[in-house]
């Protein structure tokens, strides 16, 4: 007697055809939050930012202001006098970039020598909204950072300095001085990122976007050619954007604050443009 044929149990035909949930732009914002944040890299990296940008500021203010009539003081009381502003801006802000320039790059790499990123790309199959995503939580977070210690460094320097030299807000310039330092670093950060997503290489990417604010500018200085190396040092990323937090103006300067400033912002759009490019291109 033959046994009657059993039926199998088709756990996919039993199930009803369910629809398939899309990650909207928020989801995908919120993921790399999460991701962000969840990075000890990253609050290390900006709590140095903070602690460098207003300590260097307050130091060097303070040990000018003890020091007003010190000896050989005279040409550096006269540089305060004529730029309080840039001297207010010029260690913290020259020195805390470079802690941004290093958090931009690990934004972007930090995921491939994780090997995180194939897991991003399966969530996410479509590439350039998750770089999207990234570039704009990336550049909101330090934006808001940015201005708060603009702000910071500008008022702990000022009240610092204020028995010998007033400086406030409403002064000429002033003002967007002061958010254009913020706007700078947002900006600045975003062409490290662009630069950490092309390398995908931390170590690579760091020493590249440190020799393009630190070095190159040097090494346009050693040019023969005066006239060359005017036009050439002028649109570079890092001369050009700090134009934006200078208040004067010098004679040798070709471009305006928010020209230089305009010039920073092509530089990063170019880096990340090209980073988006490859990215769709390339394999994780």
């Amino acid at each position: 007697m033959s046994a009657a044929p059993t039926a199998e149990y088709s756990p996919v035909s039993s199930q009803p055809n369910l629809p398939t949930r899309r990650q909207g732009f928020g989801h995908v914002m919120l993921a790399e939050w999460t991701k962000i944040r969840s990075v000890r890299s990253t609050a290390w990296t900006l709590f140095l930012f903070v602690v460098i940008t207003i300590g260097l500021t307050a130091l060097f203010s303070w040990v000018s202001a003890a020091n007003w009539n010190g000896l050989h003081a005279a040409s550096r009381d006269a540089r305060i006098l004529t730029d309080p502003v840039g001297f207010i801006f010029g260690a913290g802000i020259g020195l805390g970039q470079l802690t941004i320039c290093v958090l931009g790059v690990l934004v972007a790499t930090t995921e491939y020598s994780s090997g995180v990123i194939r897991a991003s790309l399966l969530a996410v199959p479509k590439r350039y909204p998750m770089l999207a995503a990234k570039v704009a939580v990336f550049g909101l977070l330090v934006l808001v950072l940015a201005e708060i210690v603009a702000f910071g460094s500008f008022f702990v320097g000022s009240a610092i300095l204020h028995q010998h030299v007033v400086v406030t807000l409403s002064g000429p310039g002033v003002l967007r001085a002061t958010l254009g330092a913020g706007l700078y670093l947002t900006v600045l950060g975003l062409l490290a990122m662009g630069v950490g997503a092309l390398i995908r290489h931390t170590a690579g990417g760091i020493s590249i976007i440190i020799g393009v604010v630190l070095i190159l500018p040097i090494l346009t200085g050693l040019l023969p050619d005066q006239w060359f190396y005017n036009h050439l040092n002028a649109y570079l990323p890092q001369q050009a954007g700090s134009l934006i937090y200078a208040v004067h103006q010098s004679n040798t300067q070709l471009l305006s604050a928010w020209e230089g400033f305009g010039v920073l912002c092509i530089w990063a759009a170019l880096l990340l443009g090209v980073a988006a490019y490859l990215l769709d291109r390339r394999d994780a």
